[in-house]
């Protein structure tokens, strides 16, 4: 099928390292221009963010720090890509939510200003997700092929979960998945262990994520400035962030999380204090030697008998 086009429709994709708008950045921007003549203009980028990539992010889309050292900054191929993108609309997948005010962010920090007036925007997994709807009504319509009766009363609601989950271990049994990394696997198994695994892909910390696993295991800042870091070395960095998200508006299991990685990293540094200051008190104050050899002491002599021709002898040498 051809799109009906008036004008050019440019489909974007962004790679970032992170999705916080106003701190991550770009590195790498590939955009497909689909012409009103059916044919097709193509430009893909790699772009130095200047900024670290998280090895999270990483991870996922499979771009490091070495790979793009030598690429040009996004401000150094701006004008280009607002060049390239032309009066266009613009098309993407969650772009409406990720993708384009990034591009913008990026653009203003240019200074280029990709005038946005009169532009249509069409977000691909919308259409997905309003047409085929994501609630349990809609999963147990599609799953089950029957009508929930008493729609959102805890029972009927728990119900069709529980049949809904039975449906698709049916349907997807022995049914190939393709992660983001391209691993294939089975995961959808009748065995909770797997079901656990699968369904918590983003190892949460604390439930509302704020914090999650690496690859590691070890705890991570999953938002804000320090996002992508260990949550220890935050606390080595600055430790005042402990403080602030506990007076912060955060869940209770989110704070009681953050006080157990706490309570572990202040008794290292207890520990690590100790053995210093143990180190310094052993240079300061060398043990002492008792296996010293004694030195040997002379036998004195027995003191000899007084008689009177000595006295005689020191009367006339004193004159006494």
């Amino acid at each position: 099928m051809k799109l009906n086009l008036k004008r050019p429709l440019a489909f974007f994709d962004l790679e970032a390292t992170g999705i916080n708008v106003g701190v991550d950045r770009i590195v790498e921007i590939a955009i497909l221009k689909a012409m009103p003549d059916g044919s097709e203009l193509v430009t893909t980028k790699r772009i130095n963010p200047e900024i670290p990539i998280p090895l999270a992010s990483s991870l996922i889309h499979g771009i490091y720090d070495e790979d793009i050292k030598n690429e040009p900054t996004f401000g150094q191929v701006a004008k280009e890509i607002a060049k390239f993108i032309g009066d266009a609309d613009l098309a993407g997948y969650n772009s409406n939510k990720f993708d384009i005010p990034m591009l913008l962010e990026e653009f203003l920090r240019a200074g280029v200003d990709l005038d946005m007036q009169g532009r249509r925007f069409v977000d691909v997994q919308n259409i997905f997700h309003q047409m085929e709807q994501r609630t349990l009504k809609a999963a147990y319509k599609f799953y089950c092929n029957e009508e929930i009766i008493n729609a959102h009363s805890a029972e009927a609601d728990i119900r069709a979960t529980y049949h809904v989950l039975l449906a698709q271990l049916d349907r997807y049994k022995d049914k190939d998945f393709e992660d983001k990394q391209g691993n294939i696997s089975q995961p959808v198994q009748n065995d909770i262990d797997a079901l656990h695994n699968f369904t918590n892909m983003s190892k949460p910390v604390d439930f509302a994520g704020r914090m999650v696993y690496n690859e590691n295991g070890e705890e991570v800042i999953n938002f804000g400035k320090h996002k992508g870091k260990i949550v220890e070395q935050v606390f080595d960095i600055e430790p005042s962030y402990y403080a602030w998200m506990k007076q912060g508006d955060f869940p209770l299991y989110t704070k009681k999380k953050l006080d157990e990685i706490w309570n572990r990293w202040s008794k290292k540094k207890d520990e690590q204090r100790l053995a210093k200051q143990q180190s310094q008190n052993a240079k300061s104050n060398p043990p002492v030697n008792n296996n010293k050899p004694k030195p040997v002491q002379q036998k004195q002599k027995p003191a000899a008998v007084v008689t009177n021709d000595m006295l005689e002898q020191l009367k006339m040498k004193f004159g006494k």
